[in-house]
């Protein structure tokens, strides 16, 4: 049995049990129908048409199927008179369900459309994407440079990783938002450039030589410092995901290396992996607490991480927060392109920048503590509000535009033969999930640092050293 056989099957039965325990009105049932087929679709084109192996639209797939049709049907489901609001406290309404669907349907089919456009236009073709490295004679000096720059962090940030090992990530002080970006999400990443540089240096040389002997001993020290920066610990999922997903296609290429192992992978992992992995990343005691009663991950894992309200949890609460969004723009109106702006220019600090706009997941949890008896307010806000918040309707289609036009950017970067540009594309596949689950700001934040460190670090020490 073909592999694309055995995913769509699952796909198929998952859908249909999820179908079938639907209780709702019959004009909700037809709205998450259509949504449904829009996606089915593309998966369908995904798997069975696209020549080219896409992990970009492997995560856009998987991201609305458990998002925006899987996850809100069973919390609408589970909504009775004794729980008449979904997790984000927002109060059932059918109509509000349908505007939420049409949204969401109106920007699928969109990026679908643009990204066809696209990549008809890059003109794809089905040449190996892995001509041989073209290596310089000094890059095992610029391995050696990333080494000790990452050797120096260490120094420096190894009482701050130990107190976030020691202590639960949720219970720390607040951590100023620059010193956040600066420190996670470039500095701890540069060792994950050195695993990608070595690695491919190995991999193309083949032979035992000095060089060759150094670059291995430096691989593994990168890796013991990628594994003591990012762990559970340490990250939560949004993180930890990306990094260790991209590890594994570095190492072993092939595991993942079409549509149908891809898509199966991603599926299994957003299903069953993800949320287990709650136990440790969401666990509110320290390592201290743990080891003296370990009934706290089996306790944590209850609250957090069992698969079958995971769907009914805050994780998956992008559709409902959608919903909130639209009652947020019937109340005040919208930003016209405002929050746009905290998003292209979130490395300006808001002590220079004192109109600085908050994320709109803060945004919309603010509304939310206001009109409801929501305290919590760091919330997700997908791309599709994002859009819808900044230009309404017209800013659906906009962000599906551009999102597909960056997503065969990346493509193209994938197909490059660059080694680094690939692992890079490869990464932002996998962070497209965080991306779309929102906010914005988050989300572009957070690729922003990666992809400095891991991308334009290594070739600028490459090119300095000569």
């Amino acid at each position: 049995m073909k592999l694309k056989t055995i995913v769509t099957f699952l796909y198929l039965c998952i859908s249909l049990i999820a179908f079938l325990s639907f209780n709702c009105e019959p004009e909700v049932w037809i709205s998450f129908s259509l949504s449904f087929i829009v996606i089915t679709a593309i998966a369908y084109y995904h798997l069975n048409i696209e020549n080219n192996f896409s992990p970009f639209l492997t995560s856009f797939i998987i991201f609305n199927y458990l998002f925006f049709f899987i996850a809100p049907v069973f919390q609408i489901s589970s909504i009775d008179d004794l729980k008449p609001t979904f997790e984000n406290d927002l109060v059932y309404s059918a109509s509000s369900v349908v505007i939420t669907n049409g949204l969401i349907i109106v920007f699928n089919f969109i990026f679908f459309l643009s990204y066809l456009y696209f990549r008809q236009i890059k003109q794809f073709k089905n040449e190996s994407i892995r001509p041989e490295a073209n290596f310089n004679y000094n890059t095992p000096l610029a391995i050696l440079v990333l080494l000790f720059f990452s050797l120096i962090i260490l120094y420096f940030n190894y009482d701050y990783i130990i107190t976030n090992i020691i202590e639960s990530v949720y219970t720390l002080s607040k951590e100023s938002t620059s010193s956040l970006l600066l420190r996670k999400k470039f500095l701890f990443f540069i060792p994950l450039g050195g695993v990608v540089l070595t690695l491919n240096y190995l991999k193309v040389k083949g032979k035992i030589n000095i060089n060759t002997m150094v670059v291995f001993i430096s691989l593994v020290i990168f890796l013991a410092l990628l594994f003591f920066f990012k762990n559970t610990f340490t990250e939560k999922r949004n993180t930890l995901g990306p990094i260790y997903i991209a590890l594994i296609y570095l190492f072993f290429p092939n595991w993942l290396n079409s549509n149908a192992k891809f898509f199966l992978f991603l599926f299994l992992s957003m299903v069953i992996a993800f949320p287990l992995l709650s136990t440790l990343t969401h666990i509110d005691a320290s390592l201290d607490q743990i080891i003296e009663n370990p009934k706290l991950i089996y306790e944590s894992f209850i609250r957090f991480g069992s698969i079958s309200g995971a769907f009914e949890s805050l994780h998956y609460d992008a559709f409902s927060n959608i919903m909130a969004t639209i009652e947020y723009v019937r109340a005040h109106g919208l930003t016209w392109g405002y929050q746009f702006l905290g998003v292209f220019f979130f490395f300006i600090p808001r002590s220079i920048w004192l109109t600085k706009p908050i994320s709109s997941g803060e945004l919309i949890g603010d509304y939310l503590a206001e009109t409801t008896p929501r305290t919590f307010t760091n919330l997700s806000n997908a791309i599709v509000s994002e859009g819808y918040i900044n230009l309404g309707f017209l800013g659906v289609i906009f962000m599906a535009i551009l999102l597909a036009y960056f997503v065969v950017k990346f493509m193209r970067w994938y197909r490059s033969g660059d080694y680094l540009k690939e692992f890079i594309a490869f990464y932002f596949a996998i962070h497209l999930i965080f991306i779309l689950r929102g906010d914005l700001t988050n989300g572009f934040s957070y690729f922003v640092g990666p992809l400095l460190s891991v991308y334009f670090l290594p070739k600028v020490l490459i090119k300095a050293l000569k």
